[in-house]
């Protein structure tokens, strides 16, 4: 195997085709759930999507549960009905997709970013407390990968300062934090539907909560900021009488989308189970492999595995993460990187966001690298991931 010539040099791949790092898994109930929804009354925000939002809510035990077009969007109107506003600063962890920090900025607010755990990848409680000011509205967690983050911790923080948390949950549905589900221990939690994620409607997203007053608010800013609640409006009309209160967005989902999340969702704890099986699989093969470092996973979590990354021991190779990445990408093997510290993002860099702020998440990010993970894989697939990174790993190790 040392020996062995790796593709990026002309050597035979270990795949002859491209296997992506995730995929959806669309059955015939699915489609025969979304034909159904084309079929019916109602194309956009209807019936359908009321039971896709009970399901979810019960799922994750919690009394409210309201969808949006988008993960984005779900997430923008948590910011929304968070309050914050012109100058508020929101804590949140630098590894994640931009969005996560970008809602803030759409509510004219101000991303601070803390630091992250070395072992976990979730923001640190510490580096959070550290950040506390006069001026913080609110903390937005990420589940990174699926696992939960320090709840615990964060929650009490936001507690003792009187601030709003807003868990960013997109990898983490099915998730659960010391036997609470993901989605019932913060303020407000956002769950996506992107085809990479545990189960999709497309695209969407959704947010869930406990909470009377922001329930209303999120279902008021999906529309438009429009309501025809006869109780809240300001001058009572007839029944077709409507009034715009806030300045909302069409951010709706379909019944179209809702009918496949109705349909996936009867499947996600088969599509949970294949991932944790395939994520020790892995664990498994890369244990003793003294030039990865397989993920850390904290005794009070239980993640519902989106992603599978692998840390490198760069010490120990010939090489940089860039290199292996290319390398296992010639043997047809879709690996990712997740993701860039957003405050290196050029925009953020614009902002006078500068390198250097959070040391720890910037180490990681250059030593990782995301492997395929998804239901859809075949035991073959996964075998093929692990022959493709033995190979590569050996073919650069100093040993």
């Amino acid at each position: 195997m040392i020996n062995e010539k790796i593709a990026l040099y002309g050597g035979e791949p270990i795949r002859n085709s491209y296997l992506p790092y995730g995929k959806q898994w669309i059955d015939e109930e699915d489609i025969k759930s979304v034909k159904a929804a084309l079929q019916s009354d109602f194309l956009t925000t209807g019936p359908i999507l009321s039971k896709f939002e009970e399901k979810i809510a019960r799922y994750v035990k919690v009394k409210h549960a309201v969808a949006f077009s988008s993960g984005t969007a779900a997430l923008h109107a948590a910011c929304f009905a968070a309050g914050i506003k012109k100058g508020d600063e929101v804590i949140t962890t630098p590894m994640t997709f931009a969005a996560t920090s970008n809602c803030i900025l759409y509510m004219g607010g101000i991303p601070v970013f803390a630091d992250i755990n070395p072992q976990t990848y979730n923001i640190s409680s510490k580096s959070v407390k550290s950040l506390i000011t006069n001026k913080t509205k609110a903390i937005i967690t990420v589940d990174f990968t699926g696992q939960p983050a320090e709840y615990e911790e964060l929650v009490s923080i936001a507690e003792d300062h009187g601030i709003i948390i807003i868990g960013d949950a997109a990898h983490a549905l099915g998730a659960s934090y010391k036997g609470k589900s993901v989605g019932s221990i913060t303020d407000m939690t956002m769950f996506s539907f992107h085809p990479v994620k545990h189960i999709t409607t497309g695209e969407g997203g959704i947010i869930t909560t406990d909470d009377d007053e922001f329930y209303q608010q999120l279902i008021d800013f999906r529309t438009h900021g429009i309501t025809r609640d006869a109780k809240r409006l300001m001058n009572k009309g007839e029944s077709w009488y409507y009034e715009m209160h806030e300045l909302g967005f069409n951010y709706r989902m379909t019944d179209i989308q809702a009918a496949l999340g109705l349909s996936q969702i009867n499947k996600l704890q088969k599509f949970i189970e294949i991932r944790r099986n395939y994520a020790d699989r892995y664990n498994k093969a890369f244990k003793d492999i003294d030039e990865i470092i397989i993920p850390f996973q904290h005794e009070d979590s239980n993640s519902s595995w989106h992603l599978y990354i692998i840390r490198l021991n760069i010490n120990m190779l010939k090489t940089d993460r860039d290199e292996i990445f290319k390398a296992l990408q010639k043997e047809n093997i879709g690996v990712n990187v997740h993701y860039i510290p957003v405050y290196l993002h050029p925009y953020y860099q614009e902002l006078g966001y500068e390198k250097g702020l959070c040391p720890q998440a910037e180490s990681v990010f250059q030593e990782i690298i995301t492997l395929p993970l998804f239901p859809a894989m075949s035991d073959n697939d996964l075998d093929d991931v692990i022959k493709a990174v033995k190979k590569v790993i050996a073919y650069y190790s100093f040993n």
